[in-house]
């Protein structure tokens, strides 16, 4: 065991996070911008696409709520902000644009929430929060892209907000696997259960 996992466990870190239903999908930012290598894509993201169909596929057979997430600025600019600075090909993504839309095996339908978003969370200063609640959902399943990015903000406030986060390990993705690797390590020690799809669904069908 690495020293540093040793300390983790010393302090506390990595408890146990029981899942409890009712069960609720978070797609973060499964777009074609991120999709495609040549514009913010890269690493294990198509993978986590590809496997991403089967979650939702059950998530859909089990009526649960599913909610997608798309980063969208003005057409004018009108809302550029930090992330836009650090960032700037971000703000190029607009409403009616292919680069922002969902890829198509994702694509939502009719009563699944859609929030748009000019920051890494899916929930600042969107619905998402309410709109779960409102669902009842206590355990929160995450899949998208980038792990070390939106996922990991979306999930960090998915916790905040007093949801059960569980990331599908295998449905996010990063441009790069050494973050995509620390922050799902992180994640499981502060904020989330993390586990890859066939796990989550095994612990799923227990309830």
């Amino acid at each position: 065991m690495h020293k540093e996992v040793g300390t983790y466990q010393r302090q506390g870190f990595g408890q146990t996070l029981e899942i409890k239903p009712p069960f609720g999908l978070l797609i973060v930012d499964f777009v074609n911008s991120f999709a495609d290598p040549a514009i913010f894509g890269g690493g294990n993201i198509g993978p986590a696409i590809a496997r991403t169909v089967a979650l939702l596929a059950y998530a859909r057979e089990h009526e649960w709520p599913v909610a997608h997430s798309r980063i969208v600025f003005a057409d004018d600019d009108g809302d550029c902000n930090i992330f836009g600075m650090k960032v700037p090909g971000m703000v190029t993504l607009k409403e009616n644009m292919h680069e922002s839309a969902i890829v198509s095996e994702l694509r939502p339908v009719h009563g699944e929430l859609v929030v748009r978003k000019t920051v890494p969370s899916a929930f600042f200063g969107t619905s998402l929060a309410p709109w779960l609640t409102q669902h009842g959902v206590q355990t929160l399943l995450v899949a998208g892209a980038v792990t070390s990015g939106c996922v990991r903000a979306s999930v960090v406030d998915a916790m905040s907000w007093g949801f059960r986060p569980l990331v599908v390990s295998d449905c996010v993705g990063d441009r790069a696997m050494g973050p995509h690797d620390a922050n799902l390590f992180d994640m499981a020690q502060k904020y989330a259960a993390v586990m890859p799809l066939e796990d989550a669904l095994q612990a799923i069908g227990h309830y």
